[in-house]
């Protein structure tokens, strides 16, 4: 019985790791999350953001979702700012498979190299205290991005619910 706890243990272990998108959060100490109940968007901040406009939509309606969630409303007079940034890298992956040979000739035999790229993208979302306009919280997450339109929705809404989990820190 110990034994089959122990592997269900490490298989959910084993899933949360594979998770797609990588997160990390950083905070102020200082800050008191507590007081934090409303939101509104840093204009400045989401403009500048390198990515298209539809996807900048994205990005914030799934914002709102998960605020609202946890309890935050928008507001003309907010608590904390919200504002995002973006990164995007093309990830190369290296595959060389040496096949079989003979002899002692390092050209005989089969063999190939399969090289692949993949889209990564990086998303932070930072909370600025309204007041004092300092930074208080950035989330970041990272993994790959898709370009199917169809599958957009879901994969941003992935990377914002993943690193808003750690909003406000424990």
């Amino acid at each position: 019985m110990k034994t089959l706890k122990l592997l269900s243990i490490l298989f959910i272990a084993t899933l949360a790791s594979c998770s797609s998108v990588r997160v990390n959060a950083d905070y102020d100490k200082k800050a008191t999350f507590t007081n934090y109940k409303t939101y509104a968007y840093l204009k400045s901040g989401i403009d500048k953001a390198e990515i298209s406009d539809l996807d900048k939509k994205r990005i914030l309606y799934s914002i709102d979702e998960v605020m609202a969630t946890k309890g935050f409303s928008k507001s003309e007079n907010p608590d904390v700012l919200i504002s995002i940034f973006t990164k995007e890298r093309e990830r190369v992956d290296i595959y060389q498979n040496y096949g079989f040979g003979w002899g002692w000739n390092p050209w005989w035999g089969m063999g190939y190299t399969n090289v692949t790229t993949t889209p990564e993208g990086t998303l932070f979302i930072d909370i600025i205290d309204a007041k004092t306009k300092e930074l208080v919280w950035q989330g970041e997450g990272s993994g790959y991005l898709t370009k199917n339109t169809d599958k957009k929705d879901a994969r941003i809404k992935e990377f914002v619910s993943k690193i808003l989990e750690q909003y406000p820190p424990k």
